[in-house]
């Protein structure tokens, strides 16, 4: 895992990664953290979420993704269902959920340069311990960077 501080998604927009990845909860709300950047900055995402049966368990550990055009090329964004939903106090994020996303990026996306935040390490409370140590097992032998957020 390479780890650089900055803004995942001007990143992203500039160029740098071929692929984001984000934590979603089960509701198709992307409302708050950085899931309600990526919804203002690449509806198609959010619409992708949409597309999402709202409420629904079986989500977890799937995503969902769309292409979006920035003046580098195309961006995939990924919608990873990593908690059921946003509310109440304690950890929300899945551990079993972020293994089962970060295993579907690579089967499918192989060979792409992935960036993604604290996914789980924030608002749902997870241990970005435990949860870095599931990207690594998941992405060895991909180019994947963890971008620590800081404007």
């Amino acid at each position: 895992m390479k780890k650089v501080k900055g803004d995942l998604i001007e990143l992203a927009i500039s160029g740098e990664f071929d692929l984001i990845i984000h934590g979603c909860n089960c509701f198709c709300t992307m409302g708050a953290g950085i899931a309600k950047s990526i919804k203002e900055k690449f509806p198609e995402a959010y619409k992708a979420d949409l597309q999402t049966t709202k409420g629904d368990h079986t989500k977890l550990g799937t995503i969902t993704f769309a292409e979006s055009e920035t003046y580098n090329g195309k961006l995939i964004v990924i919608n990873g269902y990593t908690q059921f939903n946003w509310r109440g106090t304690g950890r929300k994020v899945d551990y079993d959920a972020i293994r089962k996303v970060f295993g579907n990026v690579k089967q499918k996306f192989s060979g792409m340069r992935v960036g993604y935040p604290a996914i789980g390490a924030g608002l749902a409370g997870g241990n970005w311990n435990i949860i870095s140590r599931i990207i690594d097992q998941e992405l060895e032998g991909e180019d994947h960077t963890f971008v620590d957020y800081k404007k």
